[in-house]
């Protein structure tokens, strides 16, 4: 299985419950300051000192992931500020023109496509060489997907808004291709408006085939989607090309659980298993019992578990309990399996 690239040689059990994150993490505070600095037309703060405080933070997020036993690590996405703005910035076509009120007092500041998108220079290769070489462990690149960049954007050039995606889309492609050369086995699709917006889960089914076009067969292609009513795009995401289905299950205590046991799960799975909207660290026990309700719907060796979301908005005490507690609930339960204390099915072997 392409998942067991991901197995540290020293695991210590025979069943592999992969622990990972979705992407953001909380940055430390110093670097909120650091960019304050930056950002002020009127400082000598530059753009090598930008670059060195965020090499700074990413050894120190990255650090921390390792020690809390992460099997894949993340490097927190400290260089990025917004999931769609910070891809806006690097794409040709997009353009700023002020934040956009989006709930209550919070802003966003929404791009607008105003000519046809085309891509330049690399977004990601950099972030991911750097945060590899800080570490033995496999690192995950989250990169925000085509339906989000563009469902999130104005589109002021293109006649529908799937002609935007589709060349988003060939866009990612081509940035996933610059990844794989640098070494990245590991790349996560994240489509948050999908299940916003479920009627377009053909077209974002589309844009996956478009980005999973001739990329190497060792690449792990996970989708991330959160916040929404599954039942309204499952099972027909059963159909999109990628390897690993991420999703926010434990902020609703698990309420749409039954819908991917009603139909048979055949992608891997990667649980939610933290609630990313309480700050407060959950117990071994019972980030255990999340990781039996993901048992209910996949083969240990099928599961992934992870934090809902991007842990970003946590204090970061809170977010780093989170990761160690799940990673320990993990070995837990792996032990508890080989023990044959817990029943689990297990995926055939291949025919090949």
């Amino acid at each position: 299985m392409k998942r067991d690239q991901f197995r540290r040689p020293d695991h210590a059990n025979e069943t592999f419950i992969m622990t990972t994150v979705v992407g953001s993490y909380p940055k430390p505070k110093w670097l909120h300051r650091v960019r304050d600095l930056w950002e002020d037309e009127e400082s000598d703060f530059d753009d090598e000192n930008w670059d060195e405080a965020t090499d700074d933070a990413a050894r120190v997020i990255t650090d921390e992931h390792e020690r809390a036993g992460l099997d894949v690590l993340v490097d927190g996405e400290v260089r990025r500020n917004e999931m769609v703005e910070f891809f806006a910035h690097r794409i040709e076509g997009y353009e700023f023109n002020g934040p956009v009120k989006v709930w209550g007092h919070n802003y966003f500041d929404k791009p607008s496509v105003t000519r046809e998108v085309a891509y330049d220079e690399s977004w990601l290769v950099d972030e991911y060489e750097f945060a590899a070489e800080l570490t033995d462990r496999p690192v995950k690149v989250p990169i925000t997907g085509p339906y989000t960049l563009a469902n999130w954007s104005f589109n002021e050039a293109y006649e529908t808004e799937e002609e935007l995606v589709y060349d988003l889309a060939d866009l990612v492609n081509e940035e996933i291709e610059k990844l794989v050369d640098a070494g990245a086995r590991y790349i996560q699709i994240d489509e948050p408006a999908l299940a916003t917006t479920p009627d377009d889960h053909a077209i974002v089914g589309e844009a996956l085939e478009r980005i999973a076009e001739d990329i190497h067969e060792d690449v792990y292609l996970g989708l991330h989607v959160c916040y929404g009513d599954y039942s309204r795009i499952y099972p027909e995401i059963l159909d999109y090309p990628v390897d690993e289905y991420d999703l926010e299950l434990a902020n609703g205590d698990y309420e749409q659980l039954d819908v991917f046991t009603d139909h048979e799960f055949t992608g891997n799975l990667a649980l939610g298993v933290t609630d990313v909207h309480v700050a407060e660290v959950e117990s071994v026990a019972e980030i255990k019992e999340n990781i039996k309700k993901g048992l209910e719907v996949v083969p240990a060796d099928r599961l992934t578990i992870s934090p809902d979301c991007g842990l970003k908005l946590l204090p970061r005490d809170v977010a780093y309990g989170k990761m160690a507690n799940m990673v320990q609930a993990a070995r837990e339960i792996e032990a508890e399996i080989d023990r044959g204390e817990i029943e689990v099915s297990r995926t055939p072997a291949s025919a090949d």
